[in-house]
């Protein structure tokens, strides 16, 4: 099974990924296979002990999403992947994708959903 992994650690919150899906898929307006949820931001204890901001932004797949299944069919990546300008995307089996989970960093595997 394929999937997508994302480091959001690293996620910029561009929404380079959204328009590129909506693009491929001729999604209207309001409809999205790919979507980027901003977490609002909220003040964390840092590591020297004084009060820093946090944004955080993370793509969700939706049920609009196939994966780029026509793409993928020819070797290429899915065109949310291929248009991440934080190259925080990736794609391929699920098994490979959760060994690149290292722990030192914030990840969330996705795959899509199945009807």
């Amino acid at each position: 099974m394929k999937g997508i992994l994302v480091n959001y650690e690293y996620c910029t919150g561009c929404h380079s990924c959204e328009v590129a899906c909506k693009k491929i898929l001729n999604l209207p307006e309001g409809e999205f296979g790919i979507k980027l949820t901003e977490i609002l931001p909220h003040a964390y204890e840092g590591k020297s002990g004084t009060e820093k901001w946090e944004w955080t932004y993370m793509p969700v797949l939706t049920k609009a999403c196939d994966m780029c299944a026509d793409r993928v069919e020819k070797g290429k990546m899915p065109m949310c992947v291929q248009h991440c300008q934080a190259w925080c995307l990736y794609h391929g089996e699920v098994g490979e994708l959760a060994r690149k989970m290292d722990g030192k960093t914030r990840w969330a595997l996705m795959v899509p959903q199945m009807v």
